[in-house]
């Protein structure tokens, strides 16, 4: 195996899903194991290994269908495996889950593990829906045993005969990582939020809505800028912050992407590494997704002592409580989306108290540590005791 410590290699597809393990290795290198990575190739990967003094490998894996390409990943996984004979494969998202358990099933690795972080099919019909599905099944198949990132995400895997129930589990309370609630996402000062509206150029009067994520239809970008256009015309206080990149693969529509960009009260910032100062930034933080695993912003927003708006849908509904830490809305529906964000714009004291009780619920429920120790556990179940 090349070291006294069980080996447990991370695949995801891309680079930036490292944010699910941030902050790991230390933890379980002091609890008996090793952490190695594979992603496809992009600086975040280097900088992780560096930041975390990890050997890091780079496999090129797309997010998209692409029967080739994958077959060389996968062949690629293959040799990596055979090589570094790893105890544990803990492979992440549909198409590093995908490679990852085939390969580590073709290699025999004794423990494969599966986290559902989300699952596509659930905004997908036709053929596409039952494809995702059935890759799905194989990904839980050839695990060992998968874990589910939310309560509800594992309630949707058994209603659609994704695994068998005994094979499933849920880590803690939930949530892909834990949330850092003492340094990453620590509770701003009055002067650190001056601090990031005014480099932003934000007036203190103002009232800034924020969207934290990727730039794509699925995460409810078109509902958004409609709803924006009818809160925009009735607060006038009212700015939009939109943080993350755009992304080719389900990307609005131009016209869409265009009058967000034209209008002078919305800033684009892309992708941000540390979203801390842009939360601090931000009163109110709009999350009108399709579809999540257990979203993270969330609960990193909660951190941040802010309310939520979100849809109600598996994942959200375990983020966000309604009526108590941010208002959950219907999916694909602008004007409900309208009608949570004028309560909050136009209530300061329940943007407070929403915000202070989702503050303790994160700390109470979602720390770090608590997450990695049974996440630890769970690996030892998995390998059984050292030699």
């Amino acid at each position: 195996m090349g070291s006294r410590q069980p080996l447990v290699i991370h695949v995801f597809t891309v680079p930036p899903s490292l944010r699910f393990i941030r902050g790991q290795p230390a933890f379980m290198k002091a609890r008996g194991f090793e952490l190695q990575i594979v992603t496809s190739p992009g600086p975040e990967l280097s900088d992780f290994g560096r930041r975390y003094s990890v050997a890091v490998h780079a496999v090129s894996m797309s997010r998209r269908i692409t029967p080739m390409r994958d077959l060389i990943a996968l062949i690629r996984l293959c040799l990596l495996f055979r090589r570094l004979r790893p105890s544990i494969v803990h492979a992440h998202t549909p198409k590093g889950g995908l490679l990852g358990m085939m390969a580590a099933w073709l290699t025999r690795v004794p423990c494969r593990i599966y986290t559902i972080h989300g699952l596509p099919f659930m905004a997908k019909t036709g053929l596409l829906r039952h494809l995702l599905i059935a890759t799905e099944r194989t990904s839980c198949g050839l695990a060992t045993s998968v874990l589910a990132v939310s309560v509800s995400m594992r309630a949707v895997a058994l209603e659609q005969k994704l695994c068998s129930r005994h094979k499933i589990d849920v880590l803690a309370a939930g949530t892909t990582n834990g949330i850092d609630t003492r340094v990453a996402f620590a509770l701003p000062t009055k002067d650190e939020r001056r601090r990031a509206r005014a480099a932003l150029g934000f007036s203190s009067e103002a009232c800034v809505i924020g969207f934290v994520g990727r730039i794509v239809k699925d995460k409810g970008i078109c509902e958004l800028a409609e709803a924006w256009s009818l809160i925009a015309s009735e607060f006038p206080q009212a700015r939009l912050l939109l943080v993350g990149p755009e992304e080719s693969v389900d990307a609005p529509p131009r016209s869409t992407i265009e009058r967000l960009r034209s209008d002078p009260r919305v800033s684009m910032l892309g992708y941000v590494a540390d979203p801390r100062a842009m939360y601090c930034a931000i009163d109110i933080v709009a999350l009108p997704s399709y579809r999540e695993g257990f979203p993270i912003v969330p609960l990193e927003a909660a951190a941040m002592g802010l309310p939520v708006v979100a849809t109600a849908i598996p994942g959200c509904t375990d983020a966000v409580m309604d009526g108590h830490t941010g208002t959950l809305v219907a999916v694909r529906d602008s004007q409900a989306l309208v009608e949570a964000l004028r309560t909050y714009l136009a209530t300061p004291a329940l943007r407070l108290a929403h915000g202070q009780h989702g503050l303790e619920r994160v700390r109470s429920q979602f720390s770090q540590e608590v997450l990695w120790g049974e996440l630890a556990r769970h690996y030892r179940r998995g390998i059984g005791p050292l030699a």
